[in-house]
C-alpha cells in the first residue's frame, strides 16, 4: 500500500534565521517515511539545487544530515549538531545566504527555469511570482 505524499514545509520558514533549512529537514524525513512525492526525490540532496546550496552553506554532507535526521533529531537538535559539526555562521552572513538564497529566479540565470515552470503549471500571467521560492510556495497551495 503506497502511502500519502505530503510537502515540506515553506522555504521562507526559518529555524535561527535561516531560510531553507527547515525544508531541507522536513524533506529528509518524509522520504524516509515514503511521503516525499516522487517528484521531489531526484532532487533530494543534489549538489545543484537549493538542498546542495544549504549543505554547503552549513558544512555537512547529506548522508551525515540524514543520518542525524533519521535517527530522530528533532528541528533544534539538527541545527546545534550542523553548528557543532559544520560551519557556523554569523547573523550577518545568515542574512546574506537569505538574501541571496530567497531572490534566486529574480533577474538572475535561474529566471529561465522559473518563467517555463510557471508556463508548465499555466501561472505565465502571474506576475506576483518573482522567485523560485514563490514559486515552490505557489505550487504547493500556499500562495493562492
Amino acid at each position: 500500500m503506497k502511502m500519502e505524499s505530503e510537502v515540506p514545509r515553506s522555504p521562507y520558514e526559518e529555524i535561527h534565521g535561516l531560510v531553507y533549512f527547515g525544508r531541507l529537514l522536513d524533506k529528509i524525513r518524509l522520504h524516509a517515511a515514503k511521503k516525499l512525492p516522487e517528484a521531489y526525490i531526484a532532487n533530494l540532496g543534489h549538489a545543484q539545487k537549493f538542498d546542495g546550496s544549504c549543505l554547503r552553506f552549513l558544512g555537512v554532507s547529506y548522508n551525515d544530515l540524514e543520518k542525524v535526521i533519521v535517527d530522530g533529531a528533532t528541528d533544534e537538535e539538527t541545527w546545534e549538531w550542523c553548528q557543532q559539526y559544520g560551519k557556523p555562521h554569523t547573523e550577518e552572513e545568515i542574512m546574506i545566504w537569505n538574501r541571496y538564497i530567497t531572490k534566486c529566479g529574480w533577474r538572475d540565470p535561474m529566471t529561465e527555469t522559473l518563467q517555463l515552470r510557471l508556463k508548465d503549471g499555466g501561472w505565465e500571467d502571474r506576475t506576483d511570482i518573482q522567485t523560485l521560492f514563490d514559486y515552490i510556495d505557489l505550487d504547493e497551495g500556499r500562495k493562492k
